[in-house]
């Protein structure tokens, strides 16, 4: 019986760890998501400023 619990219990989680992925990226009826450009000023090892341009999308 308790082999049966574990196997199933393991087929479920399975099953979950494909399905969330999947839905992650599904955008229904023509939504697009909002995206723009944020600039990240850092330095390097030699104290000389870089400044990185990230696109955020919420």
């Amino acid at each position: 019986m308790r082999k049966i619990i574990v196997s199933a219990t393991l087929v479920l989680v399975a099953a979950v760890s494909f399905a969330a992925p999947s839905q992650a990226g599904y955008y229904s009826y023509g939504y697009q998501p909002h995206c723009f450009i944020k600039k990240v000023k850092s330095y390097d090892y030699y104290g000389n400023v870089v400044i990185q341009k990230i696109r955020v999308c919420r």
